[in-house]
């Protein structure tokens, strides 16, 4: 039977920034990936400021200079009245931007830099499907090798510490017995791409009118476009065929009508499920989730996978020196929650302010692609809703409210960064001198 230090179920953000952070910390790691390569599309794509600095940091930036992606500058919000337009140029630090890249180049990108650490395995067709238990420990995980080689079959990898990083559906999680709490969100997200236009503005846009919200962002030679729908509308809406969805994004953002073409059938259109969810409590004997797998986030402000890939910094922070003597025990582990359960609920009660007061009452207007039941969602606590009525009244000047949204987006409430043992020059990719 195979044996590490940790296994890092999941190789999307977290699961590969774990997995090379603890490497370079000297625990013998091993990522397990249920795919053969990260190729899947409408996944998360944005790099805000925070992640940036990190792979400064890690002395990757140099490789990530060279992956084909587009830095975001500013946010346009265009109600049916005027427009707000958020900069990032206030932003502390050496990015003043969001990078748009595509997820599976930063994932090969991390895979690559990792692998150059002798500790660091990656198993890619790798499918957990349980957890190995002694007792009321978790002791490792039983996977499926879902190739067609001699290696296939079901497979068991014994690890002193096994970290879920499987997303919101975790297998983990489940196996573990995790109790989630959900708060109910009024929406669904249609992904697809339209072609972008040289006389194109720049940057993201948010549209937003009765009945109808759209978010788009530069990817240079195409749009990658977000439609706000009902929740559970999906299939209702699908029937009306494709070309009612041509119909309202053309209403929605009139200046796109000259591409709608591009999309030919609903298989050029992904749902987004979206769930706003969290786990009570993280880890268990031998078990630890982070990212999506302890709390799913909303697509609003686009800070899930930043979320996730600073939980993974603290996470890698914490343990790696218990791990590597052998006492990453329960009381280690919750020190992970206890670090990231603060900005995950602010971010999370953000995200429920602007369910309830912004998309909410729009999706459930009387807009002709929409169904008009009405989902209540989950009741805020009193200091949320005061606070969200204080920002709808526009209690703070626009110019600082602008600047404070910036500032949670691009850095989020509490930004990690890498420990001086993970850290490397970018020139030359040797470790950089402790202090």
């Amino acid at each position: 039977m195979a044996k590490t230090t940790c296994a890092v179920v999941g190789g999307g953000p977290a699961g590969m920034i774990l997995g090379l952070l603890l490497a370079r910390g000297g625990v013998p790691v091993t990522v397990l990936e249920k795919h053969a390569d990260f190729l899947r599309d409408f996944r998360g794509d944005t790099v805000h400021a925070s992640t940036l600095t990190l792979l400064d940091e890690l002395g990757l930036s140099a490789e990530f200079a060279r992956l084909p992606h587009r830095l975001l500058e500013q946010l346009t919000f265009e109600p049916d009245v005027g427009s707000i337009t958020i900069s990032l140029d206030r932003l502390p630090g050496n990015h003043q931007h969001i990078a748009m890249v595509p997820q599976w180049d930063l994932l090969e990108l991390l895979a690559t830099a990792a692998e150059r650490e002798p500790r660091f395995t990656l198993i890619r067709n790798a499918e957990v499907t349980s957890l190995l238990t002694e007792g009321d420990r978790v002791v490792g995980v039983r996977y499926r090798d879902r190739t067609q080689g001699p290696a296939a079959g079901e497979h068991e990898l014994r690890a002193d510490l096994t970290v879920g990083c499987d997303g919101r559906h975790s297998v983990v999680r489940a196996a573990a017995g995790m109790h989630t709490r959900s708060f109910g969100v009024p929406i669904d997200v249609w992904w697809f791409r339209l072609p972008r236009h040289d006389s194109d503005q720049t940057g993201v846009i948010g549209r937003i009118s009765t009945g109808h919200m759209a978010a788009m962002f530069d990817r240079g030679d195409y749009w990658q476009c977000a439609y706000v729908i009902h929740k559970g509308s999906d299939v209702q809406l699908r029937a009306a065929g494709v070309e009612a969805l041509r119909a309202e994004f053309g209403g929605l953002v009139p200046w796109t009508r000259d591409r709608l073409d591009a999309l030919r059938s609903w298989d050029d259109v992904k749902l987004l499920d979206v769930k706003l969810d969290r786990v009570k409590r993280w880890s268990a004997d031998g078990v630890l989730v982070i990212g999506d797998a302890a709390h799913a986030m909303s697509p609003v402000g686009g800070v899930g996978i930043n979320l996730a890939v600073a939980d993974a910094v603290a996470t890698a922070r914490l343990l790696a020196g218990p791990l590597r003597t052998g006492g990453a025990g329960p009381a280690q582990l919750t020190k992970v929650q206890r670090r990231r359960w603060w900005p995950t609920v602010v971010i999370q009660g953000g995200q429920r302010l602007v369910h309830r007061f912004v998309l909410a009452p729009r999706v459930n207007s009387d807009g002709r692609a929409q169904p008009r039941r009405r989902m209540q969602p989950s009741r805020l606590p009193l200091p949320m809703q005061l606070l969200g009525r204080f920002l709808l009244l526009r209690a703070l000047p626009t110019r600082l409210l602008a600047r404070l949204v910036a500032r949670l987006i691009a850095l989020s409430p509490l930004p990690e960064h890498a420990p001086q043992w993970a850290r490397r020059t970018a020139s030359t990719g040797s470790p950089m001198k402790l202090t």
